[in-house]
């Protein structure tokens, strides 16, 4: 940070978020620390939809410029320096995608062989690619997260020498706590709504912890209203109960029975907030509109933040001038495969010369 007290991004002296914000953060000095000097995202205004949106300040926080493309890192850093405080002997964690890709990076910085459970077919495959190259040894079960998540839990509890890094391991939350920190760095104040895509329902409560430590800290004066979003088939928080058989194109917010669910809920009720269920021709068209009109290229499950919040805007539930931060988790390159067909289809020219090029153009 600059002296006064702005980030600076590029700057080689950024040491990742548990050196950066340790007064924060359950560590010792002299305990190990592996990084990929994640965080230190950007905070992105967004004037052309800030207006459309009703004359509202917004911004997107970038978290698909981390390390591995996701928020995922902010938590696998402290997660990850913890197992080799404990002394294990590998990780394991149940993944839609950018958990694996998360572990299995940090892993490798580490050292320590990486167990990943996936649900067969139900992956993006940049993701997939990820977590392979790291090196991570990938199991693909008949199931979905939610029964992967259980599995590994058991296999966990079973074997202590493997630790657990999905998002029930506490230092994970307390990792991704620090992307509310950087909020209110980048602003100078807390905004006055975020919304924030909710699958695992981790993020969102680990926002509102942030949120609610730096202003206990006198480091911000209020604090956000949460505005949580779920895809529809895949909104157990909305309905009231979980989801047997959950379906999205939002692949990382795709789960039907959250870990972390009674403590979103906490949180989203303490802000005086909402839970709100987009489809996913909302994710969709939202994803295209961040892409075209801001030049942001989100994955399905980040453009979930904004197509909530163009709902709340038609509801009418957005001031003018308000601010509000918009919290994209992933790179749009982790789905290729489901970007490829929202935008404009490639045309052909008779030959490369400016003559077809041109006919081809319409000029």
């Amino acid at each position: 940070m600059t002296e006064s007290g702005t980030m600076v991004r590029g700057n080689s002296a950024w040491p990742g978020v548990m050196e950066h914000y340790r007064p924060f953060l359950p560590v010792e000095p002299g305990e190990p620390v592996v990084t990929l000097r994640e965080g230190n995202t950007p905070l992105l205004e967004a004037p052309r939809l800030g207006a459309v949106l009703g004359g509202i300040r917004l911004y997107f926080k970038l978290e698909g410029c981390n390390p591995t493309g996701s928020f995922k890192d902010r938590g696998m850093t402290l997660a990850m320096s913890k197992a080799v405080l404990r002394g294990a002997r590998a990780v394991v964690c149940a993944s839609t995608g950018n958990t694996s890709a998360a572990a299995a990076a940090y892993a490798a910085r580490a050292g320590l062989p990486c167990y990943v459970v996936v649900p067969g077919g139900q992956v993006a495959r940049g993701k997939l690619a990820q977590a392979l190259m790291h090196g991570a040894l990938l199991v693909q079960v008949d199931g979905n997260f939610d029964q992967g998540l259980a599995a590994v839990r058991a296999l966990a509890g079973e074997h202590r020498e493997v630790e657990l890094v999905n998002s029930v391991n506490p230092y994970r939350l307390e990792g991704q706590k620090t992307a509310a920190f950087e909020v209110v760095d980048q602003l100078g104040e807390a905004p006055d709504l975020l919304a924030i895509p909710v699958g695992n329902a981790g993020n969102i409560t680990a926002y509102w912890r942030g949120f609610c430590e730096y202003q206990r800290a006198g480091l911000a004066s209020g604090r956000p209203r949460l505005l949580g979003v779920q895809a529809a088939g895949a909104a157990p928080l909305v309905e009231g109960r979980p989801v047997a058989r959950p379906e999205t194109v939002a692949t990382a917010i795709r789960i039907g029975n959250p870990a972390s669910g009674p403590l979103a809920l906490q949180a989203v009720a303490e802000s005086g907030g909402m839970l709100t269920a987009v489809s996913d021709e909302e994710i969709l068209d939202a994803s295209r509109l961040l892409a075209q009109t801001e030049g942001i290229f989100a994955e399905p499950a980040s453009a979930a933040s904004l197509a909530g919040l163009r709902r709340h805007a038609g509801a009418g539930l957005l001031a003018e001038g308000m601010t509000v931060v918009c919290v994209l988790t992933g790179h749009g390159l982790k789905d290729p495969e489901t970007a490829l067909p929202q935008g404009p289809q490639p045309i052909r020219a008779a030959s490369p010369d400016a003559a077809s090029l041109a006919g081809a153009l319409g000029l």
